[in-house]
């Protein structure tokens, strides 16, 4: 048992204990912690994880002592900033591919604010510019190296009806290019202003007037013909176009590093394609800079602000800048030289680009918008819709509802055909432009309703048959399916839509797209895989929840 003085002294410790850990605790909560929070382009996310990490566990503070903490986010640069303009995203910093969408977040901001959302000239974390990356073979046959390429060259490529036969290449078959949606993009809208400059020989002092230039529409159209779809992300671009090789895309609008990144792939054996080259065009072009934009919102505070501030200083410090290189990125810090990967054996030039073209005011970048609506490739879609009997309460309710939105995104131009099947097919609507219809069209998609069986199959078979026989080999083209169960009653197999799909893939990237929406978790994902794969389409598991944002997607295509 033990004496009074031994109770007293167990007493003494853990009472010392206790207070200890309590002051521990009083210490921390003094010290606190600041959140930071930061929505960056994608292209740039291979660098910024590690660095965020590495950030957090070294407990930075900031100037008041307390420990930051950072939340990073990866997302596209058009669709981070609509989200900053509806308040659905708020965070401390926006670090965007380039700055060339900052006029038009300031105008959109200004409608509700009397600031501007960016203010100052915030610094770049790192550089990357814009290029055509092109395989190398191809880029010779135009007198690369030694001749300098641009997008006029790009535009006699894409309206000659020879195509590579003209270059002594009839193999090649046509010239088949892609860019990112402009609405979308960072890449996208950069594309269609540097055609714009291209188009009308001038590198600055952009006006709305110069765009009423008939030569300007004229050559804008020739370079949009060669299109073989649009898309939201350009890292999506370039894994298409280095995945599926030249007989899908002959050249891509891309960022420098993603060209490197691929040349380092292939050069260690990761990758079995041919070479590819960054193309600067010669009328000049943009940097993808990566501002490092702390906005002037109302949600950021002045401890925010502080710890943004810190977090800029680590990503520019040497260390931090030297990791980008490695990655294929130029450093922000011009003290840094350029080295490998930043060479000829990776497919750049750091010697390039020679000229950059000045970013124009947003009224003329919505002037250039609203100009490439009006030449850009239209699209043949057929949208084939499960109707059958497992389709019933919110199912059907959201798929009409979404499927309605999905078409007020396409535009007059454009040629639409919806097929539903449950035990039959029914055509609501024939292939035709979408102008004069769309009213009936939107009538006809809310009086559907479910019952039935699912001839998946069967369904999908005839849609593309009927646009390889109807569809115009010179729009895109694409099959839009939704289902949310197994086929369960069709003639056909799935063999023989496989082998229907396979027989037109000599057409590369020019072939008929189909993008298969898995409508729940009864869908067959594997087999709406199997068809989305070959085409170049997607597969995409969706429900109730989520489907808007799915066809949302999908429009991004054309």
């Amino acid at each position: 048992m033990k004496s009074k003085n031994q109770l007293f002294l167990s007493f003494i410790v853990i009472a010392s204990f206790l207070l200890s850990a309590c002051g521990q605790i009083q210490s921390l909560v003094s010290a606190g912690t600041v959140n930071m929070t930061i929505v960056y382009g994608s292209e740039k996310q291979a660098w910024m994880d590690p660095l965020v990490k590495q950030f957090n566990d070294a407990k930075n503070k900031t100037t008041d002592g307390k420990i930051i903490v950072v939340e990073a986010t990866a997302m596209g640069s058009i669709e981070s900033i609509r989200g900053i303009i509806d308040g659905s995203l708020q965070p401390t910093v926006w670090s965007p591919a380039s700055s060339v969408y900052i006029p038009v977040a300031n105008a959109e901001w200004k409608k509700n604010h009397t600031n501007d959302l960016v203010t100052g000239n915030p610094k770049d974390l790192v550089l990357s510019p814009v290029v055509i990356a092109m395989w190398r073979p191809m880029a010779q046959a135009l007198g690369w190296p030694d001749k300098a390429l641009g997008w006029a060259d790009i535009a006699q490529l894409a309206t000659s009806a020879d195509g590579w036969k003209t270059y002594n290449h009839p193999e090649w078959g046509p010239f088949k290019f892609g860019h990112t949606h402009p609405a979308y993009s960072n890449s996208g809208i950069v594309s269609i202003i540097a055609e714009t400059y291209a188009g009308l020989n001038k590198q600055r002092g952009l006006t709305a007037a110069d765009l009423q230039s008939p030569e300007l529409k004229k050559f804008m159209s020739a370079v949009e013909s060669s299109v073989i779809h649009y898309g939201t992300s350009t890292g999506f671009f370039a894994d298409r176009m280095f995945g599926n090789g030249p007989s899908y895309l002959s050249a891509a609008v891309l960022y420098e590093n993603l060209i490197v990144a691929q040349e380092t792939k292939r050069l260690s054996g990761q990758s079995s394609q041919i070479p590819v080259v960054a193309v600067y065009p010669k009328e000049g072009t943009f940097w993808s800079n990566h501002p490092y934009v702390v906005l002037n919102a109302p949600w950021v505070t002045v401890e925010q602000k502080d710890a943004a501030g810190i977090f800029e200083t680590f990503l520019l410090d040497k260390p931090q800048q030297l990791k980008a290189l490695e990655l294929g990125f130029r450093p922000a810090d011009p003290s840094i030289p350029l080295a490998a990967p930043l060479d000829a054996q990776h497919g750049a030039d750091p010697t390039q680009p020679k000229t950059i073209l000045e970013i124009p005011s947003s009224a003329v970048i919505d002037g250039i918008q609203n100009l490439w609506k009006q030449t850009k490739k239209p699209v043949d879609l057929i949208v084939v819709m499960d109707i059958s009997g497992s389709m019933q309460g919110d199912k059907i309710t959201t798929a009409r509802s979404s499927l309605m939105q999905f078409i007020q995104k396409l535009d007059d131009r454009d040629q639409l055909q919806i097929n539903t099947f449950s035990s039959e097919i029914t055509t609501l609507t024939p292939l035709s432009e979408l102008g004069g219809k769309r009213q009936q069209v939107l009538d006809s998609v809310s009086g559907i309703f479910e019952g039935g069986n699912t001839i998946l199959y069967d369904a999908t078979l005839q849609a593309y048959q009927e646009l390889q026989q109807k569809g115009d080999p010179t729009h895109i083209r694409a099959v839009v399916v939704l289902t949310d169960g197994q086929d369960t009653a069709s003639s056909a197999s799935i063999d023989n839509v496989l082998a229907q799909i396979n027989a037109a893939q000599g057409e590369g990237g020019n072939s008929i797209k189909l993008f298969t929406i898995a409508f729940g978790s009864d869908a067959d994902k594997n087999v709406l895989q199997k068809l989305a794969d070959p085409t170049g389409g997607k597969q995409y598991d969706s429900s109730p929840e989520n489907i808007q944002k799915i066809y949302d997607d999908i429009a991004t295509f054309f």
